[in-house]
């Protein structure tokens, strides 16, 4: 892919041991890749966090009564759970991919805006940190939407505990993303054009369009609440004349396109991951990259069917039952690309691999359940019921959660300059796909026989399904100790990594592995696009330094 070879190893290593030690991760720094890895490990302990949150709900719920925690402890551990998954977890999380990985698919040598760069990153702790203290003075437990007038009613300590911290780490969003923006229009090396971009890059203009239009919205909506519950006005409160409805429309405008700010940059990550493990070209590259655009676009307009019983008119219904119904066509186009990708492909099974396809499998089923839920009738019906919670975790765990492993498992050598345990990688994947199954499945059943979500006690007759429910999470919160000390251990005491273990043709693995201090000792060239494995015209030979191909004659069509 590129005319550019590396420096010589020893004095690449030699730039490493002078200029990052391990208390570089510790600081205010600057470097992209710092910080990247500053988000993916804060993101990580807020994940264990609220895996433990989940954990005792399910103990909660595996006998019909209210008997390990009170139902006032259950509406605080459910709220925090949801709101620390999603706003500390899972988004921060694509936000470290997209610090770590951009600049360098791009030839760029750091993000566009460096010390904003950084100061996005630092309103995440606090954020979080506040978050976690609100369940010891006075926990919010209106569930992590919030919904007035309900919201109005709880203590307003938690609740505007709760508020402030989702409006830092809305602020940290939209930095981050006019970062991303900013570097990927502008950064790429003059041999990049847009339709050589990674996907990765793709699904990140589309997510940070996103961040853009949606979170000024939601810190809208959240500035009102906070009035309301604070100053005693009224624009959600009805007993003053206000409408809490229009909350939830404020609400769900960002916080649908926010399950695509969540998904997309794992999409992304998961259409660079196949093409490498299957030694394949990536099949149909601009279907995919304007897909990423697709959903962008349809994901601001479907947001009111999560309110189909919220008094809308039976014409509204109709419009957004029908956007959220076409925009399963872009997904589709990207799953199908997936699969052409494997199809016929000299697939390794490797950790990243596993993950790569487990994603497909279970979020297609999401997808599916989600095409379900966009029917009037049908959604009518299961409304506040476990086949929501069910659909809504096989997309975002199933999607974004395994996205994550995947990304983690391929890059990890790129980020450390070792290879993780595969053994262990292979123990974390089968823990992890039979836990998250055997969790979330039968919830579909729980939903259709009538289940309702948010209750700490339920009727006798669901408690097989429960326990089932709960065992599976179990084995989700085992599944993570694997994975932790193959992280750890790896990363201290791994295998030393080739700078392109993975014989990848994007741009961040023509560099060494950590990469040096601004990515590339001389800016690369593109001779070909980056997903052309075996598509190459003219000879290729062998780099010993980097046991990687070095392209060589005409580039490909």
């Amino acid at each position: 892919m590129t005319q550019v070879k590396n420096a010589p190893v020893a004095a690449v290593a030699s730039v490493h041991e002078t200029e990052r030690k391990w208390w570089h991760f510790f600081t205010f720094s600057t470097d992209h890749k710092v910080i990247g890895i500053q988000y993916i490990v804060t993101s990580f302990i807020f994940y264990l966090i609220g895996g433990s949150l989940a954990t005792a709900i399910r103990t909660e719920l595996a006998t019909p009564a209210p008997d390990f925690v009170t139902p006032e402890v259950y509406n605080s551990l459910l709220t925090l759970h949801g709101t620390v998954m999603i706003f500390l977890w899972i988004i921060p999380a694509g936000a470290g991919l997209a610090n770590y990985l951009i600049p360098l698919m791009i030839g760029a040598r750091d993000m566009a805006f460096p010390k904003l760069n950084a100061v996005a990153f630092w309103m995440i702790p606090p954020a979080g940190l506040m978050l976690v203290l609100s369940f010891f003075l006075e926990a919010p437990q209106s569930g992590w939407t919030s919904y007035p007038p309900l919201s109005l009613m709880t203590g307003k300590v938690g609740e505007g505990i709760w508020i402030f911290s989702l409006l830092i780490s809305g602020t940290s969003s939209i930095l981050g993303a006019i970062n991303f923006l900013v570097t990927i229009l502008k950064m790429r090396v003059p041999s990049m054009g847009i339709h050589e971009m990674p996907l990765f890059c793709w699904a990140m203009l589309s997510t940070s369009g996103l961040v853009l239009i949606g979170t000024p919205v939601l810190a809208g909506a959240l500035i009102l609440l906070a009035f309301d519950l604070l100053a005693g006005t009224a624009f959600f409160n009805p007993t003053g004349g206000g409408d809490p409805v229009v909350y939830q429309h404020m609400f769900w405008f960002y916080s649908h396109p926010a399950v695509y700010i969540m998904v997309l940059p794992l999409f992304g990550a998961i259409s660079d991951i196949l093409p490498v493990h299957a030694r394949k070209p990536i099949f149909g590259y601009k279907a995919i990259a304007y897909s990423s655009i697709a959903i962008s676009f349809l994901g601001l307009i479907v947001w009111a069917h999560h309110m189909f019983t919220s008094g809308t008119p039976a014409w509204l219904r109709m419009f957004f039952m029908i956007t959220t119904m076409i925009i399963a066509v872009p997904t589709g186009i990207k799953v199908f690309g997936w699969l052409a990708t494997i199809w016929g492909g000299k697939i390794s099974l490797n950790s990243a691999m596993l993950f790569a396809m487990g994603f497909i499998a279970v979020f297609v089923i999401g997808g599916i359940s989600g095409v379900m839920l966009a029917a009037v009738p049908f959604d009518i019906h299961v409304h506040d019921t476990y086949f929501v919670v069910a659909h809504l975790h096989y997309v975002l765990f199933g999607g974004s959660v395994f996205g994550i492993y995947a990304a983690i498992y391929h890059w990890f050598p790129k980020m450390t300059g070792r290879m993780m345990n595969e053994p262990l990688g292979i123990i974390h994947f089968g823990l992890t796909f039979i836990g998250m199954n055997l969790t979330f499945l039968p919830m579909h059943e729980l939903g259709l026989l009538g289940m309702n979500r948010r209750i700490a006690f339920y009727d006798p007759r669901f408690t097989s399904l429960n326990q089932l429910v709960t065992l599976g999470s179990y084995i989700l919160a085992v599944s993570t100790f694997p994975f932790m000390f193959n992280a750890v251990w790896s990363w201290l005491k791994g295998k030393p990594a080739a700078d392109n273990p993975w014989r990848a043709l994007t741009l961040e693995w023509q560099t060494s592995s950590p990469p040096m201090i601004e990515n590339f000792e001389v800016l690369p060239v593109l001779t070909q696009g980056p997903y052309d494995y075996g598509m190459t015209h003219g000879s290729t030979e062998a780099d010993p330094a980097t046991e990687t191909p070095v392209l060589s004659g005409s580039p490909s069509a």
